[in-house]
This record gives structure tokens, C-alpha cells and sequence, in this order.
């Protein structure tokens, strides 16, 4: 399993990448290895707020349909169309199939870093 050092992490398994003023969310490796091969991806518009704790998305697998929570507040400037098209692209790499991208984001300081989301993950 992976768990890189620039991003931050959700105890719901979203990862966030700041980049500036704006950061991409997407699930993590873990969250792709529990839901199985994803088939479908239903993203919100852009213009939408996303709001820390409640669904903005959903994915549908081979095992489960499964809400993908907002890791923080903020507006969505950005939606990640190619993977609408090939949702596996979120199985075959987790951290670079972003879902959104974020501007006038606020709440990374409840977020986790790599070591403490490995030590969550491996304690669960």
C-alpha cells in the first residue's frame, strides 16, 4: 500500500494535495484496494461547494456503491473528466486520478499526514 509524503490524508480515505492556492482531492490507494475494480464515477459540477464530512461524489464498484466525503470546505473549479471515462484509472493509480480540484479551501489543519494516515490505516 502507498502512502506518499506530499499529501495530506482523511480519516474518510480522501488524499489532498495542496498546490498553491487550490489543492486536488481524490481516494487513496487504501480506499481503491477495499472498494474493488471501480466501474462508475459520479462527480459533482464545477462551481459547487464541497463541504468537510459530506458527499461530493460517489463511486460504484464490483462490490459497493460508496459516498467519497469532502476532506475540506471550499469551491470546486475543476472536475477530472478522464475519469468519468476510465474509472479504473482510479484503481490502477489512486494518487494521480485526482476527482476535483479546489479553490478558497479551508480545514487541512484536521487532515493527516502520510506517517499518521499509514499508523489510522494499520490500526483499523
Amino acid at each position: 500500500m502507498e502512502f506518499r509524503a506530499e499529501l495530506l490524508y482523511s480519516k474518510d480515505h480522501e488524499w489532498v494535495k495542496v498546490e498553491g492556492d487550490t489543492v486536488l482531492i481524490g481516494i487513496t490507494d487504501y480506499a481503491q484496494s477495499e472498494l474493488g475494480d471501480i466501474v462508475f464515477v459520479n462527480l459533482p459540477e464545477e462551481g459547487d461547494e464541497i463541504k468537510a464530512g459530506e458527499a461530493f461524489a460517489d463511486v460504484e464498484s464490483v462490490k459497493a456503491v460508496s459516498d467519497v466525503l469532502g476532506p475540506v470546505d471550499g469551491t470546486i473549479i475543476a472536475v477530472n473528466e478522464e475519469i468519468l471515462d476510465a474509472p479504473e484509472l482510479i484503481n490502477e493509480s489512486p494518487y494521480d486520478a485526482w476527482f476535483v480540484k479546489v479553490e478558497d479551501f479551508t480545514g487541512t489543519e484536521e487532515l493527516l499526514s502520510a506517517e499518521e494516515y499509514q499508523a489510522f490505516v494499520e490500526g483499523a
